[in-house]
């Protein structure tokens, strides 16, 4: 039986929700192959919404599909690693700057104390939830770096190259021995925001891309 078009609509909204957060998530991985009918399983939903949620998600890079094949995830490759952080940091750069100029540091200062308090329990030693309260408060300082910039076109952009961002971390996790420098780079764009000084400020930040890349062993 046809489904009306609304409630059809409304399906494959969810069924790109949940195909999202698959991907994000990790629960569908960078390079990973799956065919439709087990995507169908793993959603929950009918064939028609969920062929339609990865047709979205193919529009935003997220996926291949592969004819009467089924869908590949995308590939964390060194080139599409090294553009969608590049992506990031010209965005973060910008938004370094406007919290500058709007004198807004001390908006910064709970994320400021989450860093610093995830810093002291990273040097002490470095447990499985930590490194997922790591992953959030890291995310938490670019979001608020995008926010910054109080565009929406340029908020839609960042959320989708996050999209990809997040699929690509879960291709390697936030190890132990990365948590200690992030949050070290952070609290230097964060310093560098309460100092006024917003060439310092993008300076961090491109050594905080600069860092990233290495640590996924590509050389800037």
């Amino acid at each position: 039986m046809n489904l009306p078009e609304s409630e059809g609509l409304l399906l494959a909204d969810k069924a790109f929700l949940a195909l999202r957060e698959l991907l994000t998530s990790g629960g569908l991985r960078a390079g990973q192959f799956v065919s439709m009918p087990d995507l169908v399983k793993m959603i929950g939903l009918p064939i028609a919404p969920v062929r339609e949620a990865v047709k979205r998600a193919e529009s935003v890079a997220l996926v291949r599909i592969l004819p009467k094949r089924g869908v590949a995830v995308m590939e964390a490759t060194p080139a599409l690693i090294r553009e969608c952080f590049h992506l990031r940091t010209i965005f973060d750069q910008e938004g370094a700057r406007q919290l500058v100029r709007r004198d807004a540091a001390r908006n910064l200062e709970p994320l400021r104390a989450s860093h610093q308090r995830i810093l002291d329990a990273a040097r002490e030693g470095v447990t499985p939830s930590l490194q997922r309260e790591a992953m959030a408060v890291d995310w938490a300082l670019h979001t608020a770096l995008a926010d910054a910039l109080e565009n929406d076109s340029a908020r839609e952009i960042y959320e989708r190259n996050r999209n990809r961002i997040s699929v690509i971390q879960h291709s390697r996790p936030l190890l132990p021995d990365r948590i200690v420098p992030a949050m070290e780079e952070h609290l230097a764009i964060m310093d560098a925001i309460a100092g006024d000084d917003e060439e310092r400020a993008a300076a961090r930040v491109r050594e905080h891309y600069r860092q990233t890349l290495r640590w996924w062993g590509i050389i800037v």
